[in-house]
């Protein structure tokens, strides 16, 4: 993956948005748990009271509280309260009188709260154990959550006839309590104060709630907004980064040799342009997402569970060995399987691909059965690989919901227990249990990068390979110019010619020259280096030795480009591009005319097929020109060449497809069109060439000969036994 870093570069601001966007996400996301818990605790259980310390207690209620404070709490409440005077009114108390209490804004709360809520535990200690004994009416039910202040009065007599040891042993038992037991007394007392002096407890609830609610929903919605907006990044950056990659490996395998199309089949480098690109795609635009936001939920998750009750940190503990442990296992026999699937797909391309190109070949031979059967084993082998794979990654999801579920009973069984002993609150219990199954997801999607980036990482290498084989012909760092217009003149000095990893040379010492004007034939048996003689010139090879030069410039200090508009080149096999007659036509020359491609069919004696077809020169063609016979496509080859109207033209082996007399005529009218143009022609047929002005014959890579076709048949016997094997002693006469 690191070898492709630099495609990240012109996307690293859509990287970092979405990064930061899926931070985001995840603290919003752990807060919402807290919220949740809030309205439990808070809004539900403590009836939307968030303050220990009243904000305002009877007078009473006052003396009675301070009672069972310590010298130290008292000093801290007279500190913090005012008495209400006559004009002091509190709108949410409408029952506050003269001489009540009320909590000075600047108050020491911390203090406060300490102090009520010991007194608080204290009070109900006592007052409990006594009303028991005694039988008297009780103050309220505390495992309710409501309290009637309002009995004090009747028990205040009771309260200052007891002793002070009995006060002092309230206290100690409160200041020996736990903080949390003490909280949740003294926010049922709050409550109390609170009905004393006439607040509606039912609407401070209901607000609470309310506005917890609302601001949840706000975080819930600020959530959304930054997954779809990280969302949005991701997708760019895979996109962006699939394009660029796409776009450099096809111009990357447009500028190989056939010496590197030799080193890739061409059903791998379209499953290296597609399936692998899509590969890398997914990753950015999926697997990173989860990469990123997974271990910031899982630690984050690990820390606020942990910050709500340590106590239970084991059942994580336990959860996460049994997770890691499942994912091991499965990972350990699957992996590999991962890394063969990308070699898979490209088998079944390759045998799919030769299928389909091959088809008439299969039909002639009969081979359908052998070729199914190939196909069948190349299926079941990716099939068989996928099925494996996809049965151990089935396996995981069923274990991590059993895993999910024990430690959601297992939380709730605990949980239940500290409830009990209310050392914990139930929104603290169901805050513990979203945290926990965030930290087993979050695992569970780490896991998925066992699978996203193997593959990734796969296709990123294949990738590298075909960006990384650097093309054997390469432009020249200073190269020449072709004076303008080019003359085609067209020389071989001793050239020769191996190709790569081969021991014995192609083509030895071969020199001739070709002129404007003429024609220059080629003829030989087969496997005599024709082709790679012709190819040698557009630079589709480069010379082992000697040189190749156009107009007296070598061709290796020309540009590429520049070397190829001069040349009009046919291929052995005519291929058209799907589109239309005159599209094709005009990849010669795309700013021609129509009297030009008229002119160049009417050259090939494309133009007697054309006229008959509905549409003429727009009339479709299919992919590879399979809708046209074997010798219309290679007329539109030629008719395609001859648009360019070149300096240069090379036919290789152009007019084998076609009869006898359709080849005389294209040869006479080819003859007048390339008047000023250099002809190199590759011929089998003896015919198509006894009219050349120089015939270079060929025999294992070397030349056996050079002249006209009456000076060969005097001085060549090469070219005498061609001749003789394919005319008549009339024709040679």
């Amino acid at each position: 993956m690191l070898k492709l870093k630099r495609y990240l570069k012109p996307y690293v601001l859509f990287l970092v948005c979405g990064i930061a966007l899926l931070f985001g996400q995840a603290m919003l996301e752990l807060e919402l748990p807290n919220y949740m818990s809030n309205i439990v605790n808070i809004g539900i259980q403590q009836g939307g009271i968030t303050e220990i310390a009243p904000e305002a207690i009877d007078d009473g209620t006052m003396q009675v509280m301070q009672l069972f404070m310590s010298d130290e709490d008292k000093a801290a409440v007279q500190a913090a309260y005012t008495q209400a005077g006559p004009d002091d009114t509190l709108k949410r108390f409408p029952d506050l009188g003269e001489g009540d209490w009320i909590l000075n804004a600047d108050a020491d709360t911390a203090a406060a709260d300490a102090a009520f809520s010991r007194a608080d535990y204290a009070f109900l200690t006592m007052m409990e154990d006594f009303l028991a004994q005694s039988g008297g009416a009780s103050l309220g039910d505390a495992e309710n959550k409501s309290m009637d202040m309002s009995k004090l009065s009747e028990i205040l007599p009771m309260l200052e006839s007891l002793p002070q040891q009995a006060f002092d042993d309230a206290i100690a038992t409160a200041n020996a309590a736990d903080e949390s037991v003490l909280s949740q007394t003294a926010y049922v007392f709050t409550k109390g104060y609170y009905t004393q002096l006439g607040a509606d407890t039912d609407a401070i609830q209901t607000e609470y709630i309310l506005f917890t609610g609302l601001e949840m929903l706000g975080f819930a919605v600020l959530l959304t907004v930054c997954s779809v907006s990280a969302g949005f990044c991701l997708a760019k950056l895979g996109a962006g980064v699939a394009r660029d990659l796409r776009r450099d490996v096809f111009m990357r395998v447009t500028s190989f040799t056939n010496n590197e199309m030799d080193q890739f089949s061409t059903a791998s480098l379209i499953t290296r342009t597609t399936n692998d690109v899509t590969q890398i795609q997914t990753f950015l635009s999926m697997g990173l997402r989860m990469m990123c936001f997974a271990p910031i939920m899982g630690v984050g998750s690990l820390i606020m569970s942990l910050t709500r009750n340590s106590s239970m940190a084991w059942i994580l503990l336990m959860a996460l060995v049994i997770m890691l442990a499942v994912i091991f296992i499965l990972f350990r026999v699957a992996l590999p399987r991962f890394k063969k699937m990308q070699s898979l797909i490209d088998r079944l391309n390759l045998v799919s691909r030769e299928n389909l190109s091959g088809m008439m070949v299969i039909r002639a031979f009969a081979t359908q059965d052998f070729e199914e059967n190939r196909f069948d084993k190349a299926n079941r082998d990716l099939t068989g690989n996928t099925l494996f794979v996809n049965r151990a990654m089935v396996t995981m999801m069923p274990v991590m919901t059993l895993v999910m579920n024990g430690v959601t009973l297992l939380i709730v069984w605990v949980g239940a227990k500290y409830i009990a002993a209310s050392t914990m609150q139930v929104g603290d219990m169901m805050a513990f249990m979203q945290y926990a199954m965030h930290v087993i997801m979050s695992f569970l999607f780490i896991s998925m990068m066992f699978i996203m980036v193997p593959r990734a990482s796969v296709s990123a290498e294949r990738i590298s390979e075909v960006l990384e084989t650097k093309s054997t012909v390469l432009d020249p760092e200073h190269p020449k110019e072709l004076s303008q217009p080019a003359r085609g003149v067209v020389e071989f000095r001793d050239v020769s010619f191996r190709y790569e990893g081969a021991g014995e040379n192609v083509l030895e010492h071969i020199s001739f020259t070709a002129k404007p004007g003429e024609t220059t034939a080629f003829i030989g048996s087969t496997g005599s280096g024709k082709s790679t003689l012709v190819n040698l010139i557009p630079r589709f090879y480069d010379v082992t030795e000697g040189s190749v030069l156009l107009d007296g410039v070598d061709v290796r200090e020309l540009r590429q480009q520049d070397l190829r508009a001069a040349i009009g080149y046919v291929p052995q096999k005519g291929m058209l591009f799907s589109g239309t007659i005159a599209s094709n036509l005009r990849y010669g020359d795309e700013n021609a005319d129509e009297k030009t491609l008229q002119d160049a069919c009417d050259v090939a004696q494309a133009s007697e097929f054309i006229e008959h077809l509905v549409n003429g020169l727009d009339a479709g063609i299919s992919q590879g020109g399979t809708n046209v016979s074997g010798g219309q496509r290679q007329r539109l080859s030629i008719a395609r060449a001859l648009v360019k109207k070149a300096p240069v033209y090379i036919f290789d082996d152009t007019f084998s497809a076609l009869d006898f007399k359709t080849d005389a005529k294209l040869r006479k009218a080819l003859k007048g069109y390339t008047e000023h143009s250099t002809v190199l022609v590759v011929a089998q047929r003896v015919s198509s060439i006894m009219h050349a002005e120089q015939i270079v014959v060929l025999d294992e890579g070397r030349v056996a000969g050079i002249g006209t076709h009456e000076e060969l048949l005097k001085t060549c016997e090469t070219y005498r036994e061609i001749a003789q094997s394919q005319l008549s002693k009339e024709e040679l006469a």
